[in-house]
């Protein structure tokens, strides 16, 4: 059943090398707070396949001694995750930290208090780029984030800017069945939204050319832990595949 859908993702590659085009494999990790076997585990896999990983740290919920964790493992790259990771939507609403209803005078303070938190906890190596719980934020304060020093931001496929505001780079497939109970999907299920991802944007020869995997260490279970490492042979080894560290995606999409 796996290999059916891998060979069905790989020959949907075979199409993207037949167009000229490449694409840049990078990874997203959210909710860091402290170290963890798991955490571990997820800069193994980074080194494995030479595939840094934005890790998206909760301010205000962070340990002092994740900054040991992450000095000793270069390749987790931690940015900005909201502040509280603290749902401040209306009832009935979607949940979000830095939605559309919350006044933007409080908002505003929380970044900026997670922003310095984050600094203070782990110095230089925060990149200047902020991940809204839930992937969700207002866009007019999105676009306003360069004014607390982000110069880059993620969320989830779909999310635009709308204009002008920090470089955009999305994650694009989530590892994670949330409404299935917070599990790891299947490879079967992975490989083949990857393939009918990629399938509707080889019909835009102007289309995005990242493929961003959101990743959530803390609730991995083996199937998802499994399916991402198959998932990451199976993509570094096609040559249409360019292994990304999300410090030059986001310096890219800043500069065009």
């Amino acid at each position: 059943m796996n290999s059916t859908s891998l060979d069905e993702l790989l020959a949907e590659l075979d199409c993207w090398s037949e167009t000229g085009r490449r694409l840049r494999l990078w990874l997203r990790d959210d909710d860091a707070v402290a170290p963890s076997p798991a955490l571990d585990r997820l800069a193994g896999l980074s080194e494995r396949f030479a595939l840094p990983v934005l890790l998206a740290v909760i301010p205000m919920l962070a340990e002092p001694a994740l900054a040991a964790a992450l000095r000793a493992a270069p390749s987790l790259l931690p940015c900005q995750h909201g502040c509280r990771h603290q749902n401040h939507a209306a009832a009935g609403m979607k949940k979000a930290e830095f939605g559309a209803g919350r006044p933007r005078a409080e908002a505003a303070a929380d970044i900026a208090a997670g922003r310095q938190r984050l600094g203070d906890l782990l110095g230089t190596s925060v990149l200047p780029v902020f991940v809204p719980p839930w992937n969700r934020i207002d866009p007019d304060l999105a676009r306003a984030l360069p004014e607390f020093g982000f110069a880059g931001l993620s969320c989830f496929r779909g999310f635009g800017l709308g204009g002008d505001g920090p470089a955009l780079v999305n994650s694009d497939i989530d590892v994670m069945d949330w409404h299935g109970g917070r599990i790891g999907r299947s490879l079967q299920a992975l490989a083949l939204e990857i393939r009918d991802q990629l399938a509707a944007r080889r019909q835009q020869p102007e289309g995005a050319d990242t493929l961003g995997l959101l990743l959530h260490h803390r609730d991995h279970d083996e199937t998802a832990w499994a399916a991402l490492q198959t998932l990451l042979a199976t993509l570094t080894a096609h040559p249409v595949i360019v292994t990304s560290d999300p410090r030059r995606l986001f310096s890219d999409r800043s500069a065009a």
